[in-house]
């Protein structure tokens, strides 16, 4: 976690799925169970820092400077492929936009189930840029940075007050309900029904705060939430093209 006290990015997965599989990025450090009810959170941050404080074999680094934690067998593979080296945050956000492709979690159910997800890489570079743009806007929209959220597609309507009694989804109006005159609406139900990791993300967040009265802070939040759910939903729409795309280039990478 240290190497977060500083500018970076990191990826958060368990190495085992007992429900639906997922991955989440941050930019802070993070809880345990972050992406998972059940299984334990593994935590991969894309730069590590030399650690300046002890003075032993460990922690020797000839440089002050960040490191990507990347394998350099896969950055020279890449580099050879491409003929120009992709950056850390490109590579980053290639395996980000993979995790998030519905065809790859369906293709390896299975082994997500029993272990660490596995990432094939394309030789097509102008298929890995295109992932790597798709996984930048999935990062930004998770980190809640995008600017699609600027104007959110949900509101908090209704005539009564903003204390969290009852959260109940109304289908037909496309509304959240946290109590009987207040609700959230514009609220798709393919966002509301939306899990990551075995969380049901937009009605865990509200019964987490049950009988709290809500903020006008975590109101803008919750409706930032719910747009970047959606947005997530429709880039996914346009992923498992591309992942079926990646498997007819793949990139042989002996690690």
């Amino acid at each position: 976690m240290r190497h977060m006290l500083q500018d970076n990015i990191a990826l958060i997965t368990p190495r085992q799925f007992k429900e639906q599989s997922g991955a989440f990025a941050t930019t802070n450090i993070s809880g345990h169970k972050t992406v998972s009810a059940f299984d334990i959170n593994y935590f991969f941050p894309l730069y590590t820092y030399p650690q300046t404080t002890r003075h032993d074999l460990f922690s020797q680094n000839d440089s002050h400077e960040r490191i990507p934690n990347l394998a350099q067998k896969l950055i020279e593979a890449l580099k050879s492929t491409f003929k120009k080296e992709p950056t850390p945050e490109q590579i980053f956000h290639y395996i980000y936009a993979l995790l998030y492709s519905n065809a790859y979690r369906k293709k390896y159910a299975e082994f997500l189930k029993t272990d660490f997800p596995r990432v094939p890489f394309t030789k097509n570079h102008r298929l890995f840029n295109k992932l790597a743009e798709k996984g930048e806007e999935l990062v930004e929209l998770h980190l809640l940075k995008s600017k699609k959220l600027v104007k959110p597609i949900a509101k908090c309507e209704g005539p009564g007050g903003l204390r969290v009694d009852k959260v109940t989804y109304d289908q037909n109006k496309a509304r959240v309900h946290i109590n009987p005159e207040k609700w959230f609406g514009g609220v798709p139900s393919e966002a509301w029904e939306y899990h990551i990791g075995g969380y049901q993300v937009l009605e865990k967040w509200l019964k987490d705060r049950k009988r709290k009265e809500l903020s006008s802070e975590e109101v803008a939040h919750y409706t930032r939430v719910v747009t970047a759910i959606a947005e997530t939903i429709s880039i996914q729409g346009f992923l498992d093209d591309l992942f079926a795309e990646v498997e007819t280039s793949l990139l042989e990478v002996r690690l």
